[in-house]
């Protein structure tokens, strides 16, 4: 048998694209630079001392290293209670925002009907409506409903606004992905005798997993990180996110002084969408770059 020759191709650099692009690099590695000196400089101060933080000292960690500021802002700073009311905020919301709009993308992205376009249209526009613009009669209806001083009632209204608000961008990005998936499964499905509903559950979902999960790593953060609503419906500590929380404990730190708390706090708050990044990361990128195609 003939031995077979091995081509090696050697692919030319174009220096000159390379050196068009040089600025873009440069750019994009001073602000990761400067991101990581930011965090690494407030990981340091949440395990130093407030003395050794005014001092200058954060990074030398010249009395050791003080982990127990984690455990000081879990329990007695009300940390547990924020974190604890924004994964439960945060995770109901999302799922149901994906048990609500993907259903709904995909009537619109495949069945043609009088009103799909306007329903399309209107979920645009919503989308740009702002909040403030509709906060005060929602805070009406609530008050009038009796609910705001009700904890349980309260966290259901604050989970069904969050819902509410962001099911228009839920739907639109899922719109996209329904879209662009081939109709040759859903024929084959249907000869072999399965509903309709059935194959979107059983076949169609599936196989928008990334773009599920891209908008899901949305919503979550976006909810995390809400402030304005849940200042105005979470009207006591029980209720309080994160964001809110952490705003208050800032505005406590003129009275305790409690810096290397406050920042130990502020690490506790941005692990879970860091962390949820870290693992989902490949999957958001596809999700961005575009649907399935088949």
């Amino acid at each position: 048998m003939a031995k077979e020759k091995k081509i090696k191709v050697k692919k030319k650099i174009d220096w000159k694209h390379e050196m068009a692009l040089a600025p873009g690099y440069i750019i994009v590695i001073l602000w990761v630079a400067f991101t990581f000196m930011l965090l690494g400089w407030i990981i340091a101060a949440s395990l130093s001392t407030t003395t050794d933080i005014f001092a200058g000292k954060a990074l030398k960690f010249p009395s050791g290293l003080h982990f127990e500021n984690y455990v000081q802002a879990w329990g007695s700073g009300g940390v547990a209670t924020f974190f604890t009311n924004s994964l439960l905020y945060a995770v109901v919301s999302c799922v149901l925002l994906i048990l609500i709009c993907a259903p709904a993308a995909y009537v619109l992205a495949r069945y043609t009907f009088i009103g799909n376009k306007i329903i399309q249209t209107s979920l645009v526009s919503a989308m740009g409506i702002p909040i403030t613009m509709i906060v005060l009669p929602l805070f009406g209806i609530v008050a009038n409903l009796g609910i705001l001083n009700n904890v349980a009632a309260s966290k259901v209204t604050l989970i069904f606004l969050y819902v509410g608000i962001n099911i228009p961008y839920t739907t639109i990005f899922l719109l996209t992905f329904f879209a662009n998936i081939s109709s040759t499964y859903e024929e084959a499905a249907a000869l072999d005798g399965c509903p309709p509903a059935k194959a979107f559950w059983k076949i169609m979902f599936p196989m928008a997993q990334s773009g599920l999960v891209t908008v899901t790593i949305f919503n979550f953060i976006n909810i995390w990180n809400e402030y304005f609503l849940s200042l105005i419906f979470a009207n006591n500590d029980a209720l309080r996110p994160v964001a809110v929380g952490l705003y208050g404990m800032l505005q406590s730190m003129q009275y305790t002084g409690n810096w290397a708390g406050m920042f130990a706090a502020v690490i506790i708050v941005f692990a879970p969408t860091f962390v949820l990044y870290l693992f989902l990361s490949e999957k958001l990128i596809g999700g961005i770059t575009g649907g399935i195609k088949g």
